[in-house]
């Protein structure tokens, strides 16, 4: 099976299924083998700090490493038994993709109004911040957020290290000896550094010093994708002629941001959909005033959330008219 098709069909089925509750994810695995890990490396480092950063950096090699191996070992059944592989490769890439389920369960907060407390009790499930005293205007400012945030991290970084791995898929019989990961080896790479960010990467008690090689390589493997997302979303938006002053409020508004990463992919979400994001958010560990982002947009309303959902589909379609021609001329 072709890069190219494998890629078009992970995108589909994921839109078309999203993450169903019965399904076993390999998320799932990856943080029941983080929580293990993190009891073993807190017992054996206590509160020392420097035992902590040790161990969370072998913490984070184990589980990228391993969760990257577990991709390539389907690539490989996928090569030598293909009717077994390569439904399970499919299924494994589709894993990997967040763009169905970000979609519904967005959705399903925006039909739960004006019923206030049901939209609080299913927001709650997809944001991080205290929802019990929200009223409508802020919950639809949060569905809004985590929309334009969760493309990236859950939809357009893994599609780009998917595409990566392709394009190393597709080199792999011209360089035999290199034995090159593939999309899914690097598709579930970047969700093991993903979940480990969004387990541990808090800058409060031992996870200051536990969580930093996992927090560190997210921003990492996601930097580039999210500037691209922000590069590429004008387009996707019909307005190429803003591509560039698009890009460049984008990486104003987002600068202030503690993340080197969301606060731009949520800018230029912002920008795109014409909406005002941004304020201040009540989480556990207290109040924490975000940057403003498109300040001269309108507030966030039911039309703004849909319209940043229809941009994020949008410019997944332009990223694979871009690129699956490009990898069936590798061919």
């Amino acid at each position: 099976m072709s890069p190219a098709l494998l890629v078009l069909l992970a995108c589909g089925l994921d839109r078309l299924l999203g993450d169903p509750i019965w399904w076993p994810h390999p998320v799932q695995a990856m943080g029941w083998t983080i929580t293990v890990l993190r009891r073993a490396v807190e017992a054996w480092a206590g509160d020392a700090p420097w035992r902590l950063r040790l161990g969370g950096t072998l913490l984070t090699l184990v589980v990228v490493t391993g969760s990257g191996l577990a991709g390539w070992g389907i690539e490989a059944l996928a090569r030598h038994a293909p009717l077994l592989g390569a439904p399970l490769l499919v299924l494994g890439l589709a894993s990997a993709l967040a763009g169905g389920s970000l979609a519904r369960a967005v959705r399903d907060v925006l039909e739960a109004l004006p019923d206030v407390p049901l939209a609080r009790k299913r927001l709650a499930r997809i944001v991080g911040r205290q929802v019990s005293q929200l009223p409508e205007a802020e919950i639809l400012r949060a569905a809004a957020e985590t929309a334009a945030e969760n493309a990236v991290d859950g939809l357009f970084a893994p599609l780009f290290w998917m595409l990566v791995g392709a394009v190393l898929l597709q080199l792999g019989p011209a360089l035999p000896s290199l034995h090159l990961p593939g999309p899914l080896a690097l598709a579930w790479s970047y969700k093991a550094a993903s979940t480990l960010d969004s387990m541990l990467g808090y800058r409060h008690g031992r996870l200051r010093w536990l969580g930093t090689a996992g927090a560190r390589l997210d921003d990492l493997l996601t930097w580039l994708p999210t500037r691209l997302v922000a590069l590429t979303l004008p387009l996707a938006a019909g307005q190429p002629r803003q591509t560039w002053r698009w890009l460049r409020a984008a990486l104003r508004d987002g600068a202030s941001d503690p993340s080197p990463n969301a606060g731009v992919s949520e800018a230029a979400f912002a920008h795109a959909a014409g909406v005002r994001l941004g304020g201040a958010n009540t989480y556990a560990d207290g109040v924490r005033i975000k940057p403003i982002l498109a300040a001269a947009g309108r507030a966030a309303d039911a039309e703004a959330v849909e319209r940043i959902l229809a941009l994020g589909n949008q410019l997944e379609l332009l990223w694979l008219l871009a690129s699956v021609p490009a990898l069936w001329a590798l061919q």
